[in-house]
């Protein structure tokens, strides 16, 4: 069995060395085979380099370079639909979702389970560090008008911790058409419209600072998002992306 890990990255070159080093310790002490894929969103500081320069030494780390940059949603995509390993787990480079979670998510996809989510939400969830004030209430409005309009009885479509088996990921994400932050939405919905089983995890989570995602801004985007999502219907969002 093997596992390919995905994590997007764009301009992450203060904490990119620390999440390497992190994925090759916790991996490498597993009795799986793993492979990682950090794909670059256009990156124009120094991460590049810092992953190359890792993965010369480690063969199980690749630099799969995204140009120009396009959006969170477009690099996901592209290493979820290059992964080859039995089951894909996208994961955020800040790490916020520790990588130990993988115990949890990865058990329930090996016993039939389509789709394994972090879910922040659940009362077995621990967040040890909470997102400011603000950010949480807007991210608990945001969930509620998602289950209003999109994706009933999923609690946290956005938690960056989310793994597929590899069927499951070719089916869903070749359907895939949006680059922004709304990309984990269309994926579960169009999961969702092909009949795939989405089970929801207790983890444990922490913030970190230096979120890419802009709340007001990236917010509102989201919202207009879902709501072409919900308009077009489900024949065209099972469309294939043409590429």
């Amino acid at each position: 069995m093997r596992l390919s890990v995905v994590v997007p990255a764009y301009n992450e070159e203060l904490r990119i060395q620390r999440t390497l080093e992190r994925l090759a310790e916790y991996y490498d002490a597993q009795e799986y085979d793993y492979d990682v894929a950090i794909i670059s969103d256009g990156s124009t500081d120094r991460t590049n380099v810092i992953v190359e320069e890792f993965a010369a030494s480690h063969p199980k780390f690749t630099l799969v370079k995204s140009e120009p940059n396009q959006g969170k949603g477009s690099v996901v995509r592209l290493g979820m639909l290059l992964a080859s390993g039995d089951y894909v787990l996208f994961c955020d480079a800040d790490l916020a979702t520790p990588q130990e979670e993988t115990e949890k998510l990865l058990p329930r996809v090996m016993q039939g389970t389509d789709i394994a989510i972090g879910s922040r939400p659940l009362r077995e969830s621990s967040l040890e560090v909470r997102q400011p004030w603000l950010r949480e209430m807007l991210g608990r409005t945001f969930n509620g008008v998602v289950q209003m309009l999109a994706i009933r009885g999923i609690a946290d479509t956005q938690c960056g911790f989310k793994i597929f088996s590899k069927m499951a990921a070719q089916d869903v994400f070749k359907r895939c058409k949006l680059n922004g932050f709304s990309f984990d939405l269309e994926a579960l919905m169009i999961a969702r419209d092909l009949g795939y089983t989405i089970e929801e995890i207790p983890i444990r989570w922490m913030h970190q600072e230096g979120s890419k995602v802009r709340v007001l801004r990236d917010g509102t985007r989201m919202v207009l998002d879902l709501v072409k999502l919900r308009l077009k219907g489900k024949r065209a969002r099972l469309e294939p992306r043409r590429i």
